[in-house]
């Protein structure tokens, strides 16, 4: 399945109206392992995808080659209309561990990469405490990431990632080691913030509840090597809360990314079995 929309003509690379990301044919090998694709995929400006699918399948693969972690062995991404070449600066990456910085204060946490873009100590550490209010964390500047909960460091992750001015976001299981009812604020918490800036977001996540919640649109991702078989499009009214998921709507997506995963993981098994 192909789950880029049609093509938008424009004359700028870097118009409104140019998506945030467009990869083209991308593939991944490791080694005798075909792990990915061929993929395409447009995300526009803007806009909230996720991917779901049975492990292994090339999820983080795909977002790590879009967040030019590694380079794929063929196809082509564009990010805000321009050929990828490396790192980005205004790509933000989050991972599942908050990767905090223990002997850093929150707002020194939060003002790092500022720091090393050679913002003045003044400037970043006043914005990085506006970040730390727009995550919830006001109060806590001053305290260690030793002294938080999971789910407090994961959100000092969240406003780090938002101190380079983010057009994109790239999270891979951000909220995957954090207990369900933590899980579900913390998903809140990033809608209310992404929506208060504007930014392109890939989310790569295993549960399908959150991938609803938070989504425009999910995609499902096939076993190996991982392509997109189903595009399932969220029609839930915004701003959205955990409530949202008991919408005749979003039972009836949930349903439908559950049986294609569940297919797919079905399928992997007996392959698996059958090899021993």
């Amino acid at each position: 399945m192909n789950a880029q929309p049609k093509e938008q003509h424009v004359t700028q690379s870097t118009t409104r109206s140019t998506p945030i990301v467009r990869i083209r044919g991308i593939e991944q090998h490791f080694g005798p392992v075909h792990a990915l694709g061929p993929v395409d995929l447009t995300i526009e400006r803007g806009e909230f995808v996720s991917i779901v699918g049975p492990s292994g399948c090339g999820k983080s693969t795909l977002l790590e080659i879009i967040g030019a972690l590694q380079d794929p062995v063929r196809g082509s991404v564009e990010v805000d209309g321009t050929p990828l070449d490396g790192p980005r600066r205004r790509t933000a990456i989050v991972f599942q561990e908050s990767a905090t910085l223990p002997w850093r204060t929150v707002v020194d946490n939060v003002a790092f990469a500022l720091e090393v873009r050679g913002v003045g100590r003044k400037e970043r550490r006043e914005h990085a405490r506006e970040l730390v209010e727009m995550v919830g964390l006001g109060g806590f500047e001053n305290h260690y990431p030793a002294q938080l909960s999971g789910g407090m460091r994961q959100r000092v992750a969240m406003a780090r990632a938002m101190s380079t001015d983010p057009d994109l976001i790239l999270a891979d299981e951000p909220f995957g080691a954090l207990d369900e009812q933590t899980r579900m604020l913390m998903a809140e918490e990033l809608l209310r913030v992404v929506e208060s800036i504007g930014c392109g977001v890939l989310f790569i996540t295993h549960s399908i509840q959150e991938a609803v919640l938070l989504s425009d649109r999910v995609l499902v991702m096939g076993r190996r090597p991982g392509t997109f078989i189903d595009e399932v499009p969220i029609e839930l009214p915004r701003p959205r809360a955990h409530a949202s998921l008991s919408e005749p709507s979003a039972t009836a997506s949930q349903e439908r990314i559950w049986a294609q995963i569940r297919s797919e993981a079905e399928v992997a098994m007996v392959g698996t079995r059958s090899t021993r």
